[in-house]
C-alpha cells in the first residue's frame, strides 16, 4: 500500500474520533442550556437529571481524547499535522470541564436570588451564546473532512461570539455584586458566569487549533 493511501487513512481515522468528540462536547452544552432553563423554573428534578448526563458526557469526552492520543501515537509520522489534531482534541477535552463546572455552580444556587436581580435573562444569554459558539466549533471539525476552506469561514462567528460573551460577562458581574444579597449565591454565580467567560476563551483557542488545522490540511 502506497504512503499516500496511509496517510490518508490515518487522517480519515483521527478525523472521526475528533469530530466523535467534538459531538459529545456539543450534547453537553445542550444539556448546560437545559439545566440552566430548569433552574429559571426551579425545576429541581429536571436539574439533576441535566448534571448527571453531563457526568457523564465528559467521562466519554476524556475516554476520546485518550483515544484519539493513541491514535496519533500509532499513526506517527503518518500525519504531518498530528499535533494540531492532538491541541484541538485537548481544548475540547478543557470545554468539557468548564461546563461541569458551571452546571455544578448553577446546579447549588437558590433560584429566588437569581429572580430577585432578575438575572434569569442574563444566564441564559450568556449560556445561549456560548453553546452558538460550541455549535460552530461542531461545524468547522464536521467541515474538515469536507471542505476546509468552510472550517476557516465560520472560525469568525465564534471569534463574534467570544466578543459577545466578553461584553455581557461584564456587565453581568457588576451587577451580581450590586444585586445578590446572599453571599453564597453571590460566589456561585461569580464563579459560574466567570467559568462561562472562560469556555468561550478556550472555544476561541478551538477554533483557532482548527483553523490551523485545516490550513494544513
Amino acid at each position: 500500500m502506497y504512503s499516500g493511501e496511509l496517510e490518508l487513512q490515518a487522517k480519515r481515522k483521527a478525523l472521526a474520533v475528533l469530530q466523535d468528540e467534538f459531538s459529545r462536547i456539543l450534547n453537553s452544552a445542550r444539556e448546560l442550556s437545559a439545566l440552566t432553563t430548569s433552574l429559571v423554573r426551579a425545576e429541581i428534578k429536571d436539574i439533576q437529571t441535566s448534571l448527571e448526563k453531563m457526568r457523564t458526557a465528559e467521562e466519554e469526552v476524556e475516554n476520546l481524547r485518550r483515544k484519539i492520543t493513541r491514535e496519533v501515537t500509532e499513526i506517527g509520522s503518518l500525519m504531518v499535522y498530528r499535533e494540531d489534531v492532538l491541541r484541538a482534541a485537548y481544548h475540547m477535552d478543557d470545554i468539557a470541564g468548564y461546563i461541569s463546572g458551571v452546571a455544578f455552580r448553577l446546579g447549588n444556587m437558590k433560584f429566588a436570588s437569581l429572580k430577585n436581580g432578575r438575572f434569569d435573562d442574563d444566564l441564559q444569554d450568556l449560556v445561549g451564546m456560548v453553546v452558538d459558539a460550541i455549535f460552530k466549533l461542531n461545524d468547522m471539525a464536521r467541515a474538515l473532512s469536507i471542505n476546509p476552506v468552510t472550517t476557516i469561514e465560520l472560525a469568525q462567528g465564534v471569534e463574534k461570539l467570544e466578543r459577545l460573551v466578553d461584553t455581557k460577562y461584564r456587565a453581568t458581574i457588576i451587577k451580581a455584586l450590586n444585586e445578590i444579597t446572599v453571599t453564597k449565591d453571590l460566589l456561585l454565580f461569580k464563579d459560574a458566569v466567570e467559568g462561562i467567560e472562560g469556555m468561550a476563551d478556550k472555544c476561541q483557542e478551538t477554533s483557532d487549533s482548527l483553523t490551523i488545522l485545516a490550513l494544513s490540511m
